[in-house]
């Protein structure tokens, strides 16, 4: 996402004062920053603020920091005509060389029989355009499409290809794409476990395997997959998952899968998804590719707790489209004052809190650690439990209506009620 950090700082004067709330705020911004400026005077605002905007908007999306001075602020300004306001061009990003297009049609003609070669998707590449384009080069050549375990935006449902998201174990990534010769990356890098196991190659793609980079992130990979697409003699349009077809409602306890079809198979057009269900709803994304049309945000930095701010921001942006949060119950622990924010500005988003009383990803992590029996120490540390959290009333006191339920039956009904509500809504599924 672009995104363009105003912070301000201590008047330029009393920072060798050294006063108690001075930082060496450009350090902390620089690691996760594309940019960053501290601005040295009122004069030089306009124009620092209307670069930090153009620099975050080059896609796929950047950080941008500007530093303001609490001289600089108030500092009078004299601004000649035209000058407050003026935005620079957004830069487009790169076209990719004629070579990487040929490289990765040689690699899907090659594959074309055997359905060998396998199309690795990220950033832009899960857009609407490039989806398009997608559909035409699979009709083409029959490749395997796949996609990042965690993209940060993926349009899905009826009419749009059908893909694979890549597991997140690496074991199992490993063998999602061994038996592809060639992979060809649009708008991804080479996917790499998220942690070192002694072992396991870091890298899910072998070196035995052909890899072409068709676009990277940063380049324009919806124009790359147009011209791939042409350059395969791919039909101008490609029907692709036009029948609607929503998993059957489950009854009985709540489990990951019975929990997936329940909101799968309720899932209204045009919804935005917010996935942070971690281990708690792993069936759901396979069971909602043929739901109907919506869009799936998930977490691609793999820090938990963006779940709830990220509804909220996309509630903001989008006023007209129903959100739904699919929340694992540790992590929505990090970001819970963002329900007051749904309530304060009566944002329209469904909270779906799966409450399995743990950090069960934790333990999960140490089994393949090597740990067979947790002792009581470690069990303290996974578990969310003495006392146990009541997301009810946590929610009621927040100011968003809240409910429990224990099967898919009352799942279901809730849910179907808190869709036609509007507001927000919290339900609490407990596994």
């Amino acid at each position: 996402s672009p995104i363009v950090n105003l912070i301000g700082d201590h008047a330029t004067w009393h920072l060798d004062a050294d006063p108690p709330l001075a930082s060496d705020i450009e350090s902390l911004a620089r690691p996760v920053s594309a940019w960053v400026r501290k601005s040295r005077s009122g004069e030089a605002i306009a124009g620092d603020l209307a670069e930090a905007i153009a620099t975050a908007s080059v896609k796929p999306g950047r950080i941008a920091t500007l530093i303001l001075p609490h001289d600089c602020q108030l500092e009078a300004v004299t601004l000649g005509a035209g000058e407050t306001g003026e935005m620079k061009a957004i830069v487009s990003p790169p076209h990719v060389s004629d070579d990487a297009i040929k490289l990765a049609a040689e690699a899907l003609r090659s594959g074309r029989d055997a359905q060998t070669v396998a199309l690795f998707l990220g950033a832009y590449a899960l857009r609407e355009r490039g989806l398009k384009a997608v559909a035409r080069i699979a009709a083409a050549t029959s490749c395997k499409l796949m996609c990042e375990s965690f993209p940060a935006r993926w349009e899905r449902g009826l009419g749009r290809p059908v893909i694979e998201r890549l597991p997140y174990f690496p074991e199992q990534a490993i063998a999602a794409l061994s038996p592809y010769q060639s992979i060809v990356l649009a708008g991804a890098r080479s996917p790499v476990s998220f942690f070192g196991y002694p072992g396991v190659p870091s890298y899910f793609i072998s070196p035995g395997q052909n890899t072409v980079t068709l676009a990277s992130p940063e380049e324009d990979v919806e124009a790359a997959l147009e011209a791939l697409a042409e350059a395969l003699g791919a039909p101008v349009y490609a029907e692709t998952n036009f029948n609607l077809q929503p998993p059957q409602l489950r009854t009985g306890k709540l489990t990951p899968e019975t929990l997936s079809a329940v909101v799968a198979s309720l899932l209204p057009e045009n919804a935005i998804v917010m996935d942070e269900s971690n281990t708690s709803m792993g069936p759901f994304l396979a069971m909602s590719q043929s739901a109907p049309r919506h869009t799936v945000l998930t977490q691609p930095g793999g820090a938990i707790g963006l779940g709830l701010p990220c509804a909220t921001g996309a509630a903001i942006a989008c006023p007209d489209r129903t959100i739904i949060n699919l929340q694992a119950d540790g992590s929505a622990m990090y970001t819970v004052q963002a329900l007051w924010t749904q309530a304060r500005e009566q944002l329209n988003v469904k909270t779906v809190i799966c409450n399995n009383r743990s950090y069960r990803i934790l333990g999960i992590e140490l089994g393949r650690a090597g740990v067979k029996e947790f002792g009581k120490q470690a069990q303290n540390l996974i578990r969310l439990n003495n006392p146990s959290i009541d997301w009810v009333s946590i929610s009621k006191g927040l100011g968003v209506p809240a409910v429990r339920v224990e099967t898919a039956e009352d799942l279901a009904r809730e849910l179907e009620r808190a869709l036609v509500t509007q507001g927000p809504q919290l339900i609490e599924a407990v596994l």
